[in-house]
């Protein structure tokens, strides 16, 4: 039963945090939020990554859910298939959806998947933007974290593992595009709040 919960899961995360985010967005504001292009910046190169990494999660929780013996070939991680852990990753799972929903709301029109670079959007320092200043991707690492929890295996370690490196590098392009943009209020903001939490 809890396969499918994971599968369930997952539609829920990414359907609510990044499909239907983006559909707002756009309704209210008549822009595109997704902002990852194929040109040969460093931005769209971590893009068709980020891209991968998210194809990865939703593959492996597939074969989780659907066909034992395919996940069997993933090499499940035997030492970390442990009730409390399974139990403290299917917390870090409901943890890091509410977070993400929440940052996401008070980010409001300003949501973005990728560097804007047409728009002048608003900077966020409200709510939970005042403790860290990259709390979307502080949720999605938690997300990560907590799926190796629950299911364990060499696929998700990579998986996790890829994309917390890849939000630190797409941390800081966006710190260098936020700093171009607000200038003097983003250095400020730099250094009343941490990069995560």
């Amino acid at each position: 039963m809890l396969k499918y919960f994971l599968f369930i899961y997952l539609l829920v995360f990414f359907g609510t945090a990044f499909v239907w985010r983006s559909y707002m967005v756009w309704r209210h504001t008549g822009v595109n939020p997704y902002k990852l292009g194929n040109s040969e910046s460093a931005h769209d190169f971590i893009g068709r990554l980020f891209r991968l990494t998210n194809v990865a999660v939703f593959v492996v929780v597939c074969t989780y859910t659907f066909s034992d013996t395919l996940y069997s070939y993933l090499v499940p991680i035997t030492w970390l298939i442990h009730p409390a852990l399974v139990m403290s990753g299917w917390l870090l799972l409901g943890i890091a959806l509410i977070w993400v929903l929440i940052a996401q709301l008070q980010m409001g029109d300003s949501w973005r998947i990728g560097i804007d670079s047409d728009t002048q959007t608003a900077l966020i320092r409200h709510g939970i933007f005042a403790r860290s200043r990259n709390p979307i991707f502080l949720g999605m690492q938690v997300m990560l974290a907590g799926l190796l929890l629950v299911i364990p295996n060499a696929a998700t370690l990579v998986t996790c593992v890829l994309g917390i490196v890849l939000m630190q590098i797409q941390v800081r392009l966006e710190e260098e595009h936020l700093e171009q943009l607000h200038g003097d209020d983003y250095q400020a903001y730099r250094r009343q709040v941490r990069r995560w939490f």
